[in-house]
């Protein structure tokens, strides 16, 4: 059997900032430091030897990927394939900037190129794109069993590349996973079909974690 282990990264300072992610580049708060050491448990008990360890290198992911890696005794692959979409000039922003500037894809029509509003934003194509280059690298290495460190959103285009979705699928798929969550992808050896086997898993961090969704 194989086996990714795909980890969000716990509380950032955006979140409680209520500031755009992307590629801002804020930190784990307290909170989030301690969630990191929550999840580095959790897979602790399920990762043997051997397995490789991948992160977007964003400084919330990092850390997180830090103390896992300290826990499992593992070094880090940074990947910038894994960072969560950019927003251009909306990246640090407060919400409510963003959200009168943010132009939603149509209910109808292109939905992957469309042109958000935001000068120097990604277009769903693009972060689609550059995330599935970064699990051809992940796919194509020979360990066993992986963890993936990387943000809400790209979670969704890593669990669709994992499951064979062509890019050209994706304008309407949507996996919902919380921060500091982890997903539990599995290759078995007979059938050699890929399984999610657990979606947004979160019990590791107790009944008082964030559970707002957004992971940037």
């Amino acid at each position: 059997m194989k086996e990714i282990f795909v980890v969000t990264h716990p509380e950032a300072t955006h979140h409680v900032e209520g500031r755009v992610g992307g590629w801002f580049d804020s930190d784990l708060t307290e909170r989030g430091l301690y969630q990191a050491q929550q999840i580095a448990e959790a897979l602790k008990g399920t990762v043997a030897p051997g397995a490789t360890l991948y992160s977007s290198e964003l400084r919330r992911t990092a850390q997180t990927a830090g103390v896992v890696g300290a826990r499992l005794e593992l070094e880090p692959v940074w990947l910038s394939e894994l960072r969560e979409k950019s927003y251009g000039v909306g990246e640090g922003k407060p919400d409510a900037w963003f959200r009168e500037r943010f132009v939603p894809p149509p209910a109808n029509g292109e939905r992957m190129d469309h042109d958000e509003g935001l000068e120097g934003a990604e277009t769903k194509l693009q972060w689609a794109r550059r995330v599935y280059s970064g699990m051809e690298t992940i796919m194509r290495a020979p360990a066993r069993q992986k963890i993936i460190v990387t943000h809400g959103g790209s979670a969704t285009f890593i669990i669709a590349r994992w499951i064979g979705m062509p890019i050209d699928a994706l304008d309407r798929v949507s996996f919902t996973v919380n921060s500091g969550s982890i997903t539990r992808l599995v290759e078995d050896d007979y059938f050699h079909n890929h399984t999610v086997a657990t979606l947004n898993d979160t019990t590791h961090l107790g009944p008082s974690h964030l559970k707002t969704g957004n992971t940037a």
